[in-house]
């Protein structure tokens, strides 16, 4: 599996949330590129849980409206009388 690439601007953005956690949480000021390698840090180890994560969700949304969707047809049955 790939690294998760984040759009340029969305990176800048998130790098400099970071900068600003560790300024208001922890009193440290840390530079554009410690920030920009704790991002990419995160993105290597939280990535994949969290990609995987949302196709977990995604398949067992898929299921629901898989089985919504069989309970229309047999709804659409004809029924013996």
């Amino acid at each position: 599996m790939q690294p998760v690439k984040l759009p340029k601007e969305q990176r800048e953005i998130i790098t400099e949330n970071i900068r600003a956690y560790f300024e208001a949480e922890r009193g440290e000021t840390i530079g554009h590129l410690a920030a920009d390698n704790l991002l990419e840090f995160f993105l290597k180890e939280l990535g994949p849980a969290i990609y995987n994560g949302a196709l977990s969700d995604c398949r067992t949304l898929t299921l629901q409206r898989m089985q919504a969707l069989e309970d229309d047809i047999y709804a659409l049955e004809w029924q013996k009388r």
